[in-house]
């Protein structure tokens, strides 16, 4: 099970190495409201150096990147550890987590929140590895990280999430998490090399206060 559009471009930055000092600072700004998120079996938390191995593990497989935006396949442990640098650096995203399990530390996946340009929405996306798949992980997390938008951030109206026509399971999690179908279109497949049919979704804070409790929601 996995989700569609974490927006992670993994190319390199032409500007890698020439960093100035206003912008190492810029990470710390940004986390500032990106807190640890727990849930009942899930720690939620910045990517690590610790995290490459497993990153690098999970994510070379094509199931996971064919229904990822912007995940390039095959996903090579450089790959991996150039998306940890670039999440502390603030390139990818506003709030990107690892997540991983309560339990043991595994890692097992990973999600994220984007801002839009109008000020008012934000976009989620995730990914779970394989071995990780229907378990209930995937919606574990995004409740933890949709209940942690609307608390923390008063600015936010609604959260959009997208999924690939053909991926049953990421288009269940969203739906299951109060979600309503908005239209469709293409969306670019980094893996694929071309443009693919998209569905989105869209939750709003009034919507989401009326089912926080998230029991109430089949």
């Amino acid at each position: 099970m996995q989700g569609e559009l974490l927006r992670v471009d993994q190319s390199r930055s032409p500007r890698e190495g020439q960093v100035s000092s206003e912008e190492r600072l810029r990470p710390e700004r940004l986390r500032t409201d990106c807190p640890v998120l727990l849930s009942e079996r899930l720690v939620m938390r910045a990517p690590h150096e610790e995290d490459i191995d497993a990153l690098a593990h999970l994510a070379n497989n094509a199931k996971v990147a064919t229904m990822v935006s912007r995940m390039p396949h095959p996903y090579t442990a450089d790959d991996a550890a150039d998306f940890v640098r670039r999440t502390k650096n603030g390139e990818i995203g506003k709030c990107v987590y690892a997540i991983t399990k309560a339990e043991n530390g595994a890692f097992v996946g990973c999600c994220g929140v984007e801002p839009h340009a109008d000020g008012r929405t934000v976009e989620i996306g995730y990914w779970l590895g394989e071995p990780y798949w229907n378990k209930g992980y995937t919606t574990e997390a995004c409740h933890a990280l949709v209940d942690m938008v609307f608390r923390t951030r008063q600015d936010v109206d609604q959260i959009d999430a997208r999924c690939r026509v053909m991926n049953v399971a990421s288009r269940r999690v969203i739906q299951k998490c109060g979600f309503q179908f908005q239209g469709s279109g293409l969306a670019a497949s980094l893996a694929l090399g071309s443009n693919v049919p998209v569905e989105w979704y869209r939750l709003d804070r009034k919507t989401w206060m009326s089912l926080r409790s998230w029991g109430n929601i089949a």
